[in-house]
């Protein structure tokens, strides 16, 4: 039993492996229940003040531009500078927003305008962070780690987008606004003692300086190998054609259910959580590229069958089913952009990828919204969800490459797994040289 238990449960030798790991993953469930806080009180805040659901709604125009700008430049800056000096500004600037907003809560009379300010602004020093975050975690796990170490953390992630925003709700019914911006200054300046603790991450060799040249060259690095943009285009049709969150409340009302709201927006993460604690079989997986493929298609068949269904229970499954393959298909896409990327590109085409994070379920929000209205709600979601089970088809016999991936014969892996054995030699032979 306790064999079978192992082969199950996540795989915690990251946590073993590499202090800087432990550190990192710490560091993000702190940030993560910090700015849940204030997730939930600002578009609430900005409720209050107008009454008005398109006030509300223009949080999010207000929020895309700066993240797709912003995450750009910030693949850039992450090949060119030290990943660990952009991750603890990127920090700290969060704080000072939050700063920002306690202090225009605590006043006689809120303004408005402050919280779009601010919204634009988390939008983007998140783009200029998360690619940093994202190009470091290959350098400080070793190679044979990544998809345990993709697991952690997107078990990290889950854990904080369902108890984070149920926490920062009782916060916020019950001791209002600036308490829970309070508790977000604390989060961030608790993240940037931490992010002080963590190794220097300069770039590896000479760099240039941030530039539109560099972010093509990236683009043009992404554009020449088919797996990888295989993982985006599965990433991206999979977002935008079966991501119908903007209209589950129309659907809890189809359904004559109002009271199970909640639960469908809890259902997909709820999902996300049981593969990855049952990832342990992860580990053992070389073909990430059909975990992409069949995890795609699992998220979007769940969706369609969720659409087909009249039985809320049942409906809730299906959403589950949905969450557990879209974590999948995350696992397989981040092993591979983690075993393949080239250090040197690292951090651009994490920051291409915050496109394909970003725009995807603003697409799809759109999509399943005009669709809703022009053939209702119940049509909108299954029918994106068989959209989303063909493109995924149709890609996969586009990038047959994609398919055949195998992390021990792929040239970029192989090249990539010995380019970090150079690497992690060096710096051991620089510590004992030191000692």
């Amino acid at each position: 039993m306790i064999r079978t238990l192992g082969a199950i449960l996540p795989d915690l030798t990251p946590f073993r492996s590499s202090r800087q790991f432990r550190l990192l993953w710490l560091q993000g469930l702190v940030t993560y229940f910090g700015s849940s806080m204030a997730m939930i009180a600002l578009p609430l805040q900005i409720k209050d003040l107008t009454n008005s659901p398109l006030a509300v709604g223009a949080m999010g125009a207000v929020e895309l531009v700066p993240l797709i700008v912003f995450g750009l430049y910030g693949g850039a800056l992450a090949d060119s500078a030290d990943r660990r000096r952009v991750i603890l500004l990127t920090e700290a600037g969060l704080g000072v927003l939050a700063v920002v907003l306690l202090v225009n809560a605590l006043m006689p009379s809120p303004a408005l305008w402050p919280l779009y300010v601010v919204a634009a602004g988390v939008s983007a020093l998140a783009g200029l962070q998360r690619p940093a975050l994202d190009s470091l975690l290959a350098r400080i796990v070793p190679h044979d780690q990544l998809t345990a170490a993709a697991a952690l953390n997107s078990l990290r992630w889950q854990i904080a987008a369902v108890a984070g925003p149920s926490l920062a709700g009782l916060v916020v019914a019950y001791a209002g606004t600036p308490t829970a911006y309070a508790i977000t200054i604390v989060g961030f300046a608790a993240s940037v003692m931490m992010c002080l603790r963590l190794s220097p991450a300069p770039p590896s060799g000479a760099a240039d300086s941030p530039s539109l040249r560099s972010v093509v060259e990236g683009a043009r690095y992404a554009w020449s190998k088919p797996v990888l943009l295989g993982t985006y285009v599965i990433d991206l049709s999979a977002m935008f054609f079966a991501f119908p969150l903007a209209i589950f409340p129309f659907l809890a009302q189809d359904l004559d259910a109002q009271w199970s709201l909640g639960l469908m927006y809890g259902a997909i993460p709820l999902g996300s959580i049981l593969v990855s604690l049952t990832s342990g079989w992860a580990s053992r997986v070389r073909r990430h590229g059909l975990m992409v493929v069949f995890g795609a298609a699992g998220w979007g068949l769940g969706i369609a069958v969720a659409g087909w269904m009249s039985n809320i229970w049942l409906v809730l499954l299906c959403l589950v089913v949905a969450g557990g393959g879209d974590a999948i298909s995350g696992l397989g896409r981040a092993t591979i952009w983690n075993q393949t990327i080239p250090e040197e590109f690292r951090g651009r085409l994490a920051g291409i990828e915050v496109l394909s994070y970003s725009c995807g379920p603003q697409l799809g929000q759109v999509r399943a919204g005009a669709m809703a209205g022009w053939t209702g709600t119940r049509t909108a979601v299954w029918s994106g969800g068989l959209a989303c089970v063909a493109a995924v088809g149709l890609l996969s016999a586009v990038v047959p490459k994609l398919l055949t991936y195998h992390a021990d014969t792929d040239e970029d892996a192989l090249r990539r797994r010995a380019q970090k054995e150079a690497t992690d030699a060096a710096d051991a032979a620089e510590a004992a040289g030191a000692a």
